[in-house]
């Protein structure tokens, strides 16, 4: 693509000799290492980019060292992260102290807890206590981003409906997994591409959601391209509309699937017929609008 400015609404970053991610463990052997601005600009030479920072699971102890550690980031001038969506736990008894203090920083734009891991049973975010804090994001100016199992999109659905001033991002196309949408995946893979349209849909519906095109390049098979990523891509364009998409590179989970720039080429040529204006929103202007950067 071209050298226009693209907002990447998904850059994770992390040093394992100051933070603990324990999910890594079992993450792909790749993942296995410290990811930091360097090598981030090193994945992206070329682009003209800018960075908003996603959460990394941390544990929970050190919420507030990484919001210390990415704002100081962000106050820095070597590097294209603006600004950040950082880690926390809406039910959590000290939640409501700990978004009051997120509030001082103007570069803190929301809050994630990943909800797809095997710890996080089907059901946790429509508890109350969970609804709760969620509701308590919205009221304090704070977005939640919805990071979950494809088959529980329909939680998310109930969140937003129950949580209507919090504005709602959800990640990587609803998890959607590129291997359904091959020719030949069969009945079940049919069966969950129905279901996961149903509720991306629902999701659609709610005006307080948008959709992240990201991260689905993580689950595709090896020899992929740009076609097979098309109709989940496609389906999050079509059913959200022009105005309520952005682009995240997951980097550096995206490099399970692919490098940073060869996910930002795929998606240059998926969306390469729709208009420019489109186009421009999805790359920027949304992200810009959305999350309040000059």
């Amino acid at each position: 693509m071209s050298n226009d400015a693209i907002i990447d609404t998904h850059q994770h970053l992390w040093d394992l000799s100051r933070f603990t991610l324990p999910w890594l463990d079992s993450a792909p052997r790749a993942l296995r290492q410290s990811y930091g601005a360097r090598e981030y600009l090193e994945a992206t030479q070329g682009l003209n980019i800018r960075a908003i920072y996603m959460e990394v699971d941390v544990a929970p102890e050190q919420h507030d060292d990484e919001v210390q550690h990415i704002v100081e980031l962000c106050r820095s001038s070597d590097h294209p992260t603006t600004a950040a969506v950082v880690g926390g736990r809406p039910s959590s008894p000290d939640f409501p102290q700990y978004v009051a203090r997120l509030k001082q920083f103007p570069e803190v734009k929301g809050v994630r807890q990943v909800l797809h891991v095997e710890s996080t049973p089907a059901g946790y975010c429509r508890e109350p206590e969970f609804v709760r804090g969620v509701q308590l994001l919205g009221e304090s100016g704070l977005s939640f981003d919805l990071c979950m199992r494809p088959g529980e999109l329909q939680d998310g659905v109930r969140l937003s409906e129950q949580c209507p001033q919090t504005r709602f991002v959800i990640d990587h196309c609803g998890n959607a997994d590129v291997k359904w949408f091959r020719s030949g995946a069969g009945e079940e893979a049919r069966r969950r591409i129905a279901a996961w349209r149903r509720n991306m849909d629902a999701l659609a519906a709610r005006p307080n959601v948008i959709c992240k095109i990201s991260g689905i390049v993580a689950t595709a098979p090896p020899g992929w391209k740009s076609d097979d990523l098309a109709p989940a891509v496609n389906h999050c364009l079509d059913v959200f509309g022009p105005d309520r998409v952005v682009f995240g590179s997951d980097w550096p989970v995206c490099l399970i699937g692919a490098e940073l720039q060869e996910w930002v080429t795929a998606l240059a040529e998926i969306v390469g017929s729709r208009p420019a204006a489109h186009q421009t929103r999805l790359w920027r202007e949304n992200a810009a609008t959305w999350y309040g950067i000059a």
